[in-house]
């Protein structure tokens, strides 16, 4: 590779990065983002929603201390301290469930 070509390629990269850590976009609910993980606070009593990592997560109910949500088209339910559940190319943990929030960290999986 030249050296243009290498710059081309590492500038391309950052611009996917950025993107991806920009591009997020929510409703009733907050993230907070890194190159390849989430952490998601749903509101609770809403239709919360949030589009991360390039896919779509979306809160879809909670009883006691298991919430249900559905991430890229999968839905899983997850209790809090439970080891992460695979939804299609993502991992998803359930880290607290509150009267007014759900705490969901979603990451890529590594393999």
């Amino acid at each position: 590779m030249t050296i243009r070509s290498r710059t081309a390629a590492l500038v391309a990269a950052l611009a996917l990065a950025l993107a991806g850590l920009t591009g997020c976009e929510s409703e009733g609910a907050k993230t907070d983002c890194s190159l390849d993980s989430c952490t998601v606070t749903f509101d609770r009593g809403a239709e919360a929603r949030a589009s991360v990592l390039g896919v779509e997560a979306k809160l879809v109910s909670v009883q006691d201390d298991k919430a249900t949500v559905e991430v890229a088209g999968e839905q899983v339910t997850l209790a809090v301290g439970e080891a992460a559940a695979d939804a299609g190319d993502f991992q998803v943990s359930l880290q607290s469930v509150t009267d007014k929030e759900v705490v969901v960290k979603i990451g890529r999986s590594g393999g």
